[in-house]
């Protein structure tokens, strides 16, 4: 990482620090997205970053989250409009990449990120929707489909579980998901086989990650996240191949946009008894 660096113009690339929250949250509401400064806070605590600042004035973010030894996430590379066209987003994705010291690194791109990350050796591998809208549909799951509140008894498992989902080790990061939501589990006679967590996020509450066996059971643990929710805004980004998209229509929940799935190094294989229907957000993958 960045202890600090000074360029001519002057500019200093720097870790992001607590003290950079505010100037974050002034950068995603110019870009108008929804991060409250818990999100924010989230974020950082659970990763890192860095950040182009001028003058005290935070003019840029790169955030990512270390998933062991071989893989990252990167999100929430923001450039105030201002000083766009300048390569200082190069500057900061160049500092991201070295920060992540070799791993492969996963990113869902905007369509006017997806220049820059071609450039760095990123390629396609996917597509995620944002579905989202206020929940006014009534929700009532099946009681008897084996999905139950999760305990703290049954978190090793849900770790065990998402790396077997995503194919990557990312324990704290479903420790510090859990710590903040709300989280059923699939349990067919006492083994855990899916999880998803609703929590406060942006306009209201994000359901994800979703992880289950089979397209089916993953619907129905958002059946039962979606049945405590009835009447709050609700986002969930969901990968399009896996089906619960077009589904998601039925509970008026829109599509609003897209992103694309990049990968920069060796793309995780997921186990096939259990894959990643929703994410937790963009930026976390």
């Amino acid at each position: 990482m960045y202890a600090g660096k000074t360029f001519s113009d002057p500019l200093e690339l720097m870790n992001f620090a607590a003290r950079h929250v505010p100037g974050a949250l002034k950068l995603s509401q110019e870009m108008a997205w929804p991060y409250r400064r818990e999100d924010w806070e989230f974020a950082a605590m659970v990763g890192q970053g860095l950040v182009l600042e001028r003058a005290g004035e935070v003019i840029g973010t790169a955030m990512w989250w270390n998933y062991g030894e071989a893989y990252a996430s990167a999100g929430m590379i923001i450039v105030t409009a201002s000083a766009q066209g300048g390569g200082y987003g190069s500057r900061l994705f160049d500092g991201l990449l070295e920060a992540t010291g070799g791993r492969s690194v996963l990113l869902n791109s905007t369509d006017e990120g997806l220049t820059l990350y071609k450039r760095r050796g990123f390629t396609t591998w996917g597509t995620v929707h944002q579905r989202q809208g206020l929940l006014t549909v009534v929700v009532t799951p099946n009681a008897r489909d084996g999905i139950r509140p999760a305990t703290v008894s049954d978190l090793a498992a849900i770790q065990v579980f998402d790396g077997r989902a995503t194919g990557m080790p990312r324990p704290s990061m479903v420790a510090a998901l859990a710590d903040v939501g709300d989280v059923v589990v699939i349990d067919k006679e006492g083994r855990i086989a899916g999880y998803a967590i609703a929590r406060r996020f942006g306009r209201g509450y994000v359901v994800g990650p979703v992880a289950a066996e089979n397209a089916e059971e993953a619907r129905l643990l958002v059946l039962a996240q979606l049945a405590t929710l009835h009447g709050q805004f609700v986002r969930i980004d969901v990968d399009a191949e896996h089906g619960l998209s077009d589904w998601l229509d039925s509970l008026g929940l829109e599509r609003v946009s897209h992103a694309t799935a990049m990968v920069k190094g060796q793309r995780p294989v997921s186990d096939r008894a259990a894959r990643m229907f929703a994410l937790a957000n963009q930026s976390f993958g």
